[in-house]
């Protein structure tokens, strides 16, 4: 284990429906680096991941509940993907607050996939360039972002990459944001 991130605080925001693999990547390459790391969502218990949306994967236990944490806790933000899972958490508003609150802090958040569906709830992607699953960019345009087709894309602070294909350079991407902040 290095210890690039030692010390430093990260939550990964995810709720039920979320992309195990979106999940497991950025969080083993994290723990890597000596990140401490709470898998946040909208309940405690456990979360059900998915493989390609539809077939039930591993269940993941819940550390902290989105309603009883803020930004101050944390040093950074990860948001996997899934379809089913940041479509539910961009209808909480602890978590589109949360997510807002981590922008306006100017701490580093990063978002693959579907993830970035939030950041559009948030209202934190205007006048950023974002790149996301294809069928989220129209939201994007939409809130004000620029959409672009790379693989990883760093803005003011937020990192997104599309999808799980590019989860090696995602997660390269944030460890090295993450360690800079």
């Amino acid at each position: 284990m290095a210890d690039t991130l030692n010390g430093r605080r990260i939550a990964i925001l995810a709720a039920n429906g979320v992309e195990q693999v979106e999940l497991v990547k950025p969080r083993e390459a994290l723990l890597e680096e000596g990140a401490d790391i709470d898998l946040v969502s909208l309940e405690s218990g456990k979360i059900q991941a998915m493989n390609g949306d539809i077939e039930p994967a591993d269940q993941f236990a819940v550390d902290r509940v989105v309603s009883e944490v803020g930004a101050g806790d944390y040093d950074a933000l990860v948001v996997p993907g899934g379809t089913v899972n940041p479509d539910n958490l961009r209808q909480d508003e602890n978590a589109v607050g949360f997510v807002r609150d981590f922008v306006d802090s100017g701490k580093p958040v990063a978002a693959i996939c579907h993830g970035p569906w939030i950041l559009v709830e948030a209202d934190v992607v205007r006048g950023r360039r974002v790149t996301s699953y294809p069928s989220l960019r129209t939201d994007i345009r939409n809130a004000g972002g620029t959409t672009v087709e790379e693989e990883v894309v760093t803005d003011q602070g937020i990192t997104t990459s599309r999808n799980p294909n590019d989860l090696p350079a995602f997660c390269e991407r944030i460890v090295r944001e993450f360690a800079a902040k």
